[in-house]
């Protein structure tokens, strides 16, 4: 009697076995799966702004302003001169906010941006080696024939604006090169590769005396006008709000301002 009693309880245990096996994996199971929950949910959003080469530290300052109140979101920049951010854009290139440094090249992608909001101004300064020891004094010195001077392309708004400034001076200068960005008119005159060049007067102080400044009076002097907007197909557009309203708050105009960049007009 005791054996078919055993068998019944082995009978019984194997029957049980599975159930067990089942809930001591279910936790297992159900770990594993919050565990790849979590880490693939867990990375920032990533938010491309293109900005104009001349914006590059004081939005630099913005983004990590922005990613210390959005922790969810990382800022990355692409600076370059507006033109060729423009052309990037053309080509498909895929970003969430432009600012530029002219009204011009922002038009260009019209169809492609939001409504453009100017946010900052910025004016001309002639940039020299420190010590300016060529003595130059005014657009009109730019016209020796000695001297190297470097603007940017006219296709930049930085030598746009530049061309208009020597026009109004009555200056006709004829530069050793054109550069893609205004801030590579400042590495050439700061690595002494010329003897001068036009930029913006943040370009002067972000330089931190690589360079010296020379004032445009403004008669001869240009203001330029920065828009910026979010773009169309942004993969995060209420991110790239959000950094159109800190660029546009007191908080982000006092950064600008401290930069040297002026309201804008």
């Amino acid at each position: 009697m005791t054996v078919p009693t055993l068998r019944r309880g082995a009978a019984r245990s194997r029957a049980i076995l599975p159930f067990v096996a089942l809930l001591i994996a279910l936790p297992l199971v159900v770990a594993a799966g919050c565990g790849g929950s979590s880490s693939s949910g867990g990375g920032q959003r990533e938010l491309t702004v293109f900005a104009a080469a001349s914006l590059t530290d004081a939005f630099t300052r913005l983004g990590d302003q922005f990613t210390a109140a959005h922790p969810e979101v990382k800022v990355t920049f692409n600076f370059a001169g507006s033109s060729d951010l423009v052309a990037q854009l053309q080509q498909g290139a895929p970003a969430d906010a432009l600012a530029t440094a002219d009204s011009t090249n922002m038009d260009k992608v019209a169809g492609q941006t939001g409504a453009p909001t100017d946010f900052a101004g910025n004016k001309l300064m002639i940039a020299v080696e420190p010590g300016n020891p060529k003595h130059i004094t005014g657009l009109a010195d730019l016209a020796a024939k000695d001297l190297k001077v470097v603007l940017a392309a006219p296709e930049v708004p930085a030598g746009k604006y530049a061309q208009e400034a020597l026009a109004k001076a009555g200056v006709t200068v004829t530069p050793v090169s054109l550069e893609v960005s205004v801030k590579g008119v400042v590495t050439k005159v700061s690595l002494g590769e010329a003897d001068a060049g036009i930029v913006y007067v943040t370009d002067v102080e972000a330089a931190k005396g690589t360079v010296q400044g020379v004032k445009i009076p403004d008669a001869q002097n240009v203001l330029a006008t920065y828009p910026i907007a979010t773009l169309k197909d942004s993969a995060h557009p209420d991110d790239a709000q959000a950094f159109v309203d800190l660029v546009l708050s007191a908080e982000g105009q006092k950064v600008l301002a401290d930069d040297g960049f002026l309201p804008a007009p």
